[in-house]
């Protein structure tokens, strides 16, 4: 395959991007998105071109959430639930222009031309997103009853990655599924109950607080989720957050 690549040049979150392009030859359709990425900064190297394009990855299994990349218009390309580095070279055509951005939201500063600073979900989780209780040796499975339905839904909620596809997606660069799949995975585990309100609240207002917009309910987040995580937790982040007012004394 023969590609154009537009992709996005940024010295720092101060500097001012702009666009470079760049073209590849011979490119394996089983190749991953970031193997092709490689095969390209092998290029700018050997012959003495351009730096090489930095760009945010590392297990390459889709579990660790840092291959963030805006592709053609959509977070982490063209494929449903997905990481970056999940995606093949095959979804592309022999001679297609692929343009290639960082996330695009004020709370996730530009490092360097791919790489985006996601430590605002780090202080979010640190907010709440764990529960205090010391639990001593590993319990036993069935100690505590919980139903499958609920233990389902908390493996779900869990499954995010903290990737930021759902505020890449969003246009008000909300973080609320990210935010309430973490208060979810919590929320419906005995586990979580205790600190519940007190974690909503403090998880919510962190958010705010870092510049991440209001959901929109167009629900773009659940559609580039790679993970596929619901929209219904954010309607249950919600209702733990009115009932944390309505019932907390936490401030």
């Amino acid at each position: 395959m023969n590609l154009t690549l537009k992709i996005w040049r940024q010295e720092n979150a101060k500097a001012k991007g702009h666009f470079e392009t760049y073209h590849l030859k011979d490119i394996s359709p089983e190749c991953s998105f970031l193997e092709m990425l490689d095969i390209l900064n092998e290029q700018l190297i050997n012959d003495n071109i351009a730096h090489p394009v930095c760009f945010d990855n590392d297990c390459r299994e889709g579990i660790c959430g840092m291959c963030g990349l805006y592709i053609n218009g959509r977070p982490h390309g063209p494929d449903d639930g997905v990481t970056t580095c999940q995606l093949h070279m095959r979804r592309f055509k022999d001679g297609d222009t692929i343009t290639i951005e960082p996330w695009r939201a004020r709370p996730f500063p530009v490092i360097k031309d791919l790489v985006v600073d996601r430590s605002a979900f780090d202080k979010i989780i640190q907010e709440g997103g764990y529960t205090s209780a010391t639990t001593g040796g590993v319990p036993d499975a069935n100690a505590i009853p919980i139903a499958k339905r609920k233990a389902d839904e908390a493996m779900d909620s869990a499954s995010c990655i903290g990737c930021g596809a759902c505020v890449a997606a969003c246009k008000n660069a909300s973080a609320m599924l990210f935010v309430s799949g973490k208060i979810s995975q919590l929320a419906l585990l005995p586990q979580g109950k205790p600190e519940a309100a007190i974690r909503v609240k403090r998880m919510v207002k962190k958010m705010d607080e870092l510049g991440f917009g209001s959901c929109t309910n167009t629900f773009a987040c659940e559609a580039e989720c790679p993970k596929q995580l619901k929209r219904t937790n954010i309607a249950r982040m919600n209702r733990e957050w009115i009932c944390a007012n309505i019932c907390s004394d936490e401030k």
